[in-house]
């Protein structure tokens, strides 16, 4: 097949570009190319999705396939469908569960679709509703040859969020490791290269429809439990931290700084709860997750295991926290 991979430097694109190589496919990827190469096998497009005439490089290529991971822009998405969706068989458009209005309870009801709008700040309400806004565009130019791909937590080498990594990077180190006391908080995620091997699959089988694209549900402490199992030393001691004492020491919750990654405050606790039964029933297949722990491990030791990080405690807010509590 011919695969447009509108992306295909940074992360799932990357991931998706590499996989689609692999098996075989002619994947070209449209992209601006400054954060990086695409991977080997590919053909880079330089586009620029900001400028007019940003696909003319591309006027009168056909594709069997095309990706499209547009984070947070309707208006790309409506661009690229323009471009090439009247003549291409089937379309992938990597959406997001923070589509969904309710994630204390876990409802299927949607956010109100939203407009590109640069003067807004950026929230992750704003977010999901855009990302509502682009699922919306591809249904209405696909009409039943789209797949949707609202994805949870994604997760293994190359993530840049430093949320999951934090974990592994953490647990390797051994010693007193805060963790948080929620008893009822669960934990999803999905390997990169499980998802990017989905979304080539899908595309060589034609799945369509819209899938809750993360895997299966466990509790939060036998997911640490799990990671500690791969990466920490003997003698790791996970200590228990209750959720009012983080919040009273002004620990953040999910990400950013001074905070506990992949911790959810109660009214979120529901976006790791997600129903995955389709999309497992279509395809996908997640991997264990102490081999995404150790591979991000890997990855974790390759940029430095004390730098500066995007999320999680530094070694003196952790001693804080444990101070507190001893």
């Amino acid at each position: 097949m011919k695969i447009l991979v509108l992306g295909g430097t940074v992360f799932l694109s990357k991931a998706v570009t590499a996989e689609a190589v692999r098996r075989g496919h002619d994947v070209v990827c449209g992209a601006r190319g400054a954060s990086g190469a695409v991977p080997e096998g590919a053909r880079l497009v330089p586009i620029d999705r900001n400028e007019p005439g940003a696909f003319d490089q591309l006027a009168g290529e056909r594709f069997d396939a095309v990706v499209d991971v547009s984070k947070y822009s309707v208006n790309w998405v409506r661009d690229a469908l323009e471009a090439f969706g009247a003549t291409t068989p089937h379309w992938t458009f990597v959406s997001s569960i923070s589509v969904y209005a309710d994630h204390s309870t876990g409802s299927d009801v949607l956010l109100p679709p939203l407009e590109d709008d640069p003067a807004e700040e950026f929230t992750s309400e704003r977010y999901g509703s855009v990302k509502v806004a682009s699922e919306n565009a591809v249904r209405e130019a696909m009409r039943g040859r789209e797949f949707i791909v609202r994805a949870g937590l994604i997760t293994g080498p190359d993530d840049p969020s430093d949320r999951f990594g934090y974990w592994p990077a953490r647990l390797s180190r051994g010693g007193r490791v805060v963790v948080p006391d929620s008893p009822e908080l669960g934990f999803q995620h999905i390997d990169v290269r499980d998802l990017a091997r989905w979304i080539v699959f899908a595309a060589e089988e034609r799945v369509t429809g819209t899938f809750d694209s993360t895997g299966p549900v466990m509790p939060f402490q036998m997911a640490i439990g799990e990671i500690a199992g791969a990466t920490a030393p003997p003698g790791t001691q996970l200590v228990s931290v209750p959720e009012e004492v983080l919040e009273e020491l002004q620990v953040n919750a999910w990400s950013g700084p001074r905070s506990i990654p992949l911790w959810l405050p109660r009214e979120w606790a529901r976006m790791t709860g997600r129903d995955v039964s389709a999309a497992l029933a279509n395809g996908l297949r997640p991997r264990p997750l102490a081999e995404t722990a150790l591979d991000s491990l890997e990855y974790e030791r390759g940029l430095g295991l004390d730098r500066p990080r995007k999320a999680g405690l530094t070694p003196d807010e952790e001693a804080e926290i444990l101070t507190a509590v001893s």
